[in-house]
């Protein structure tokens, strides 16, 4: 994905953007699905370009903003959202893996490595997890490092123990 383009096969992207604890965040769709959600200035964030069309009335993004405010107020422990974030095939299994973590759970890039049956790959798995482009929807800020360390969020560390605190309610 480069800034300022489309994010998918050349199909125009629709953005908006959404306010939270954790500051405003972008929220990007293409054919219907939720294809981004960023938090702002985190390390991938893309920007909007020419062929960047804003809707902040898309009913996608109403219910984001809806389901995001009930996950920041604890009413709500997943998501409820169509999405198809656009990533190579070994990003998507790791994405996939994300998508199984419970609310309120950590698992290590280890730990991942092993379920997909590459054991060796924790490094690899860390770069995948790094670049899931629907940051809390596909929850990634719930691994953490093989000695339980908070270890790499493209959001940044206190935002990612922002969200395991919410989560666990004990960090």
């Amino acid at each position: 994905m480069t800034k300022g383009t489309a994010m998918n096969r050349g199909t125009t992207v629709i953005y908006s953007y959404t306010e939270s604890p954790l500051g405003r965040i972008l929220v990007t769709s293409e054919g219907g699905s939720l294809t981004g959600l960023y938090l702002e200035g985190e390390k991938y964030e893309p920007r909007p370009g020419g062929d960047w069309i804003r809707d902040d009335s898309l009913p996608l993004f109403l219910a984001v903003a809806s389901q995001l405010a009930e996950y920041f107020d604890g009413s709500r422990t997943c998501f409820e959202l169509p999405s198809a974030p656009v990533g190579t095939p070994f990003q998507q299994e790791v994405w996939q893996c994300l998508q199984r973590i419970p609310y309120g759970a950590r698992i290590s890039y280890g730990d991942i490595a092993r379920d997909l049956g590459r054991p060796q790959a924790a490094r690899a798995v860390g770069a995948a997890v790094g670049r899931n482009p629907v940051s809390i929807i596909i929850p990634c800020h719930r691994v953490v490092g093989s000695n339980g360390a908070l270890t790499g969020f493209a959001g940044g560390l206190e935002r990612k123990e922002a969200l395991l605190r919410l989560e666990a309610r004990d960090i």
